[in-house]
């Protein structure tokens, strides 16, 4: 009995030992093929970061960038340095990586120029068959330039990507979106096939897209913001600012200055406000929170209820009206109040206050 049992607990030590080698070999075996598939995909990434050409220019020569690709995206990055670089990156049209061979034979059909021509620099892809999809190529162009430059550049492909540049700046793609950060000075751009992002950036921005969304953070100056296709997401931004939508919601957090904003495809949320506003909506209802109202304070809805939040300790002439209206811890009040609309001063009168909705409530603090 006692040979018995220790042969059972031998036989069982053998195959507890034999279970846990080949839970090893399996975990070797997942940490080996985890290994090769992150080698795949470092071998991946690093081939796509590969440039065709790498050209290099004296910066200080630099007054201009003129950029043109129809088959790819354009990056401009802006930094202070001698020396100006302009990388040059090819794919197949359907983005397959092609061998250096494949590409220089299939650039026959090309023209490809990357080069100075006065004080412009110069980068110039074009498909010598015009839209000819099967020999097609993916041209990309990434350059380095002086922070003070103008810009021309125009993609029917792809993205734009711009950042730390001042000068009179162009762009325009119908197949990508625009990112955009630290720009300054006169800033124009327009895009049918993507959203657009812009922050940190200052002076006269222009903006328009009919294909996304429109994302803004830390933006100041004379701004003009545009979409058909999307919502505007707003963040501190000071100046002059006009944002229009026709197929999204509003939302504004921080705004200092003047506000001209509409949308008839949602609604209007408006954030720690101090100036001059007017917002208006045909297809949702107004949130308002107004820290200081400069000259006017103008807000509408035809498709839903008003709430606002606004200091009532400061001259005003309100005309508030809707289906109801309410107005909470007032003072010093002259005029009208009723159900469905409120006329009169506030503290004597001041700033014009005009708040109404076609199909909805008003309500006031």
């Amino acid at each position: 009995m006692k040979w018995g049992a220790t042969f059972s607990r031998f036989y069982s030590s053998i195959y507890i030992i034999k279970a846990i080698t080949k839970l090893k070999l399996i975990l070797i075996m997942k940490k080996l093929f985890a290994l090769f598939i992150v080698s795949l995909i470092c071998f991946a990434v690093d081939a796509q970061k590969e440039p065709f050409m790498v050209k290099k220019f004296n910066a200080s020569q630099i007054r201009n960038l003129d950029v043109k690709t129809s088959g790819g995206g354009i990056t401009v990055v802006g930094y202070d340095n001698p020396e100006s670089l302009v990388e040059v990156f090819v794919k197949g049209n359907n983005g397959k990586e092609l061998t250096n061979d494949e590409i220089k034979e299939k650039l026959k059909n090309y023209t490809l120029e990357v080069g100075m021509e006065g004080n412009t620099l110069v980068c110039f892809a074009k498909n010598k068959e015009g839209n000819n999809w099967k020999n097609g190529l993916i041209v990309t162009f990434k350059i380095l330039s002086p922070v003070n430059v103008n810009t021309d550049l125009t993609t029917s492909g792809g993205g734009i990507k711009m950042k730390n540049l001042n000068g009179n700046l162009r762009f325009t793609t119908s197949g990508g979106g625009l990112d955009l950060d630290r720009l300054a000075g006169d800033v124009k751009g327009r895009t049918s096939g993507g959203g657009i992002k812009i922050l940190n950036s200052k002076e006269n921005i222009d903006l328009i897209t009919s294909g996304g969304g429109i994302k803004a953070e830390n933006v100041s100056g004379n701004i003009s913001l545009t979409t058909s296709g999307g919502g505007i997401s707003l963040e501190n931004m000071s100046g002059i600012v006009r944002a229009n939508t026709s197929g999204g919601g509003i939302r504004i957090d921080g705004m200092n200055g003047d506000l001209n904003t509409s949308t008839s495809g949602g609604s209007i949320n408006l954030g720690a406000i101090s100036g001059s506003v007017k917002a208006s909506t045909s297809g949702g209802g107004i949130d308002a929170d107004i820290e200081k109202i400069g000259d006017f304070l103008v807000l509408h809805s035809s498709g839903g209820n008003i709430n606002v939040n606004m200091p009532l300790n400061k001259g005003m002439n309100l005309d508030i009206k809707g289906n109801r209206v309410a107005m909470h811890d007032y003072k010093e009040f002259q005029g009208s109040f009723d159900k469905d609309r409120i006329q009169g001063t506030l503290n004597g009168g001041g700033a014009n206050v005009k708040i109404s909705t076609s199909s909805g409530h008003v309500s006031i603090n």
